[in-house]
């Protein structure tokens, strides 16, 4: 165990997902209580298998559970709940002393959560039915206050069924499906997932994972690693996005669904297949939603060969159905795929090659295994300079031989090392598809070497320049979408950017966009940060609370997004590049803002200025920017003819 044990007792569980309760259902457990976590195990105490775990952040509400003359089938009388997230754990304890000193435990350590229910139920879910009010929903609201901090026993318990002198027989058990009498286990309880990719193992902590494997979840350490079982027993550490919930709506396994693909891949990569009919499913913008990229040569006349882009839609019926057409209407998206694939039936074709995703490599790793943030520069191989910045020198670079990195060596004097070596241990956490990966830091030597993932098209800004007159709308919506997408995830975890424009986004192969230096301007001292113009910040990306009195916050980061965006969309010019620093102070502060760029719709350049508002708290936070990028991309055609 990673913590000392607060309690520690065997009692019994009642399984969450049976439709019935029998004695079948209720299996004893080795609760163990730490100040981070409720685990139980399967197993003595000496020699334990985990089955469970829930960490104490997302606990509700824990409470005893009233009995309500009911029967219950195990030699545990007296039972408590623990409420977490959308699930009711019941836990029952042989004595009322037990229970009281877990409950009571459990309140201490989750007295400051939020999200605590002001209202619970007293009494069991059983049989589709709360048996307190009689609410059929499984999340209706409660109906009894919750105490979070009061005395448990302020109310008498009813008496315990054994003890009860009654004139009314016991009530006979429920009868079982004999599907569920045989079914000892405890199903549905273990996760299983199935690789999306292959992952070898950096570590001898690490478990192997091999595409389309099957495997069971054992512990959610953190948000980026799992610790995980596979078929011969074998157990340990994989990251948690090369793996997917193993569900009967899960599209991964279809060679036509490509995850992680965005609009620009997705056009480059039928491009390249150049075939009527030639189609790929993705991500939409939009959570949760899907999008057909469709090639076609059909009535194409002189301007050549057409990629149209179609949102798969849902109706808002029960049973909820799936179409591209309205009259055709199917109840899965495989179904619909299938139809679409013999019949256009209103598409520009039918959907006849379905193209993968060409490049099988996994995303990046938050680090390159668990709890590995120091990297031994021996195991580093230095390749080709990539350029230099206020930081130092970066250069390409190969890690054991096989993982090509960027290597930034920060030059001495550049940035308060100490802190930011501290800092990166957290930095390290931070991960996510339109993020440029923190992978470790050699901080044992000097120069420090801060180790990221490699982005093959390197700078955005040198890429928009080097290919102007090339994009589409469609394109560079896109790219700001990415950069929208990555500034979310860091407003989500209260990170502030600070130095965030064009030249700090870097592109992949695949065409993705990803944010970089996220965090970085703190640590960078004054006399190195400095523009050509002898600023202390990036002025022509700042807001008037910046430079006027150096508050940062994420709406000061969304200000800079806005003048990211124009530079996206006048292909990489500079802002405001025939004025000097304090010549845009003087101008931002009476008003001015940068003009329309000639590429950008009214509706793209009312979000513009919706960033540049002068009150930081009327600006739109990254979470709505997204939405409104997304209903752009539908609204204006881009998505669809």
């Amino acid at each position: 165990m990673s913590a000392d044990p607060l309690l520690q007792e065997t009692l019994i569980k009642r399984s969450q997902q049976k439709k019935r309760t029998s004695p079948l259902n209720y299996k004893e457990r080795v609760f163990v209580l730490t100040k981070t976590r409720l685990t139980y195990y399967e197993g003595k105490p000496e020699k334990k298998f985990k089955r469970g775990s829930v960490e104490l952040s997302r606990i509700k509400c824990v409470e005893i559970v009233k009995i309500g003359g009911g029967n219950i089938p195990c030699q545990n009388k007296y039972p408590f709940q623990v409420v977490y997230d959308t699930n009711t754990l019941y836990v029952f304890a042989p004595s009322q002393k037990s229970r009281t000193l877990w409950v009571l435990m459990l309140k201490n350590e989750i007295q400051h959560n939020a999200g605590v229910l002001l209202k619970f139920h007293p009494q069991f879910w059983l049989e589709g039915l709360w048996l307190c009010c009689r609410q059929a929903g499984k999340q209706a609201p409660g109906c009894e206050e919750y105490n979070l901090l009061g005395d448990i026993s302020r109310k008498p318990l009813p008496p315990i069924p054994e003890q009860e002198n009654t004139r009314r027989p016991r009530p006979p058990p429920v009868p079982q499906d004999e599907d569920e009498e045989d079914d000892e286990e405890e199903e549905q309880e273990e996760e299983v997932v199935v690789a999306l990719y292959d992952f070898p193992g950096m570590e001898p902590h690490d478990l192997k994972l091999v595409c389309g494997g099957e495997y069971v979840i054992l512990e959610k350490c953190d948000v980026n690693w799992f610790r995980a079982r596979n078929e011969y027993g074998e157990e340990g550490y994989i990251p948690s996005n090369y793996v997917t919930e193993k569900t009967s709506g899960n599209l991964v396994e279809f060679a036509w669904y490509s995850k992680g693909v965005n609009r620009n891949m997705a056009e480059e990569l039928l491009r390249k297949e150049d075939k009527e009919g030639a189609f790929i499913v993705r991500d939409s913008s939009h959570p949760s939603t899907y999008t057909v990229s469709l090639y076609t040569k059909a009535g194409s006349g002189e301007g050549g060969p057409m990629i149209k882009h179609y949102h798969i839609k849902e109706t808002q019926c029960t049973p909820k159905k799936f179409y591209l057409a309205e009259k055709h209407l199917f109840s899965s998206i495989p179904e619909l795929i299938e139809y679409h694939s013999h019949n256009g039936a209103g598409l520009a074709a039918r959907l006849r090659y379905p193209v993968g995703k060409q490049d099988k490599s996994g995303p990046s790793t938050a680090g390159f295994s668990y709890e590995m943030w120091e990297i031994n520069p021996s195991e580093l191989t230095f390749m080709k300079e990539l350029g230099s910045g206020q930081y130092g020198q970066v250069r390409l670079g190969m890690w054991r031989s096989q993982h090509k990195v960027a290597i930034k060596a920060i030059k001495e004097g550049a940035m308060y090392e100490e802190d930011f070596i501290e800092e990166a241990k957290l930095m390290m956490k931070l991960s996510h598809p339109k993020l440029v990966q923190l992978y470790g830091v050699c901080s044992q030597q000097r120069p420090i070497y801060i180790v990221t993932e490699f982005m093959q098209q390197g700078c955005m800004v040198n890429y928009l320049r080097q290919r102007r007159g090339s994009f589409s709308l469609g394109s560079l919506l896109d790219m700001c979408l990415d950069v929208c997408e990555g500034m979310e995830y860091l407003e989500a975890n209260s990170f502030i950017h600070r130095d965030l424009a064009a030249r700090n986004c870097l592109m992949n192969d695949a065409m993705v966009v990803k944010v970089s230096d996220f965090g970085m301007a703190r640590y960078v001292l004054d006399n190195q940060y400095t523009s050509t113009k002898g600023a202390k910040f990036p002025v022509k990306w700042s807001p008037p609370e910046v430079f006027n009195y150096c508050k940062f916050s994420s709406k000061s980061d969304v200000w800079s997004y806005g003048v990211l965006m124009w530079e996206v969309f006048t292909e990489g010019q500079m802002p405001f590049d025939q004025s000097l620093n304090h010549e845009v102070v003087a101008m931002v502060t009476n008003g001015h803002r940068l003009f329309r760029p000639k590429m950008a719709t009214a509706a793209l350049y009312d979000i513009m200025q919706l960033c540049w508002n002068n009150r930081p708290e009327e600006r739109p936070s990254f979470s709505e920017l997204c939405l409104k990028l997304s209903d752009v991309l539908e609204d204006d055609g881009f998505s669809s003819s």
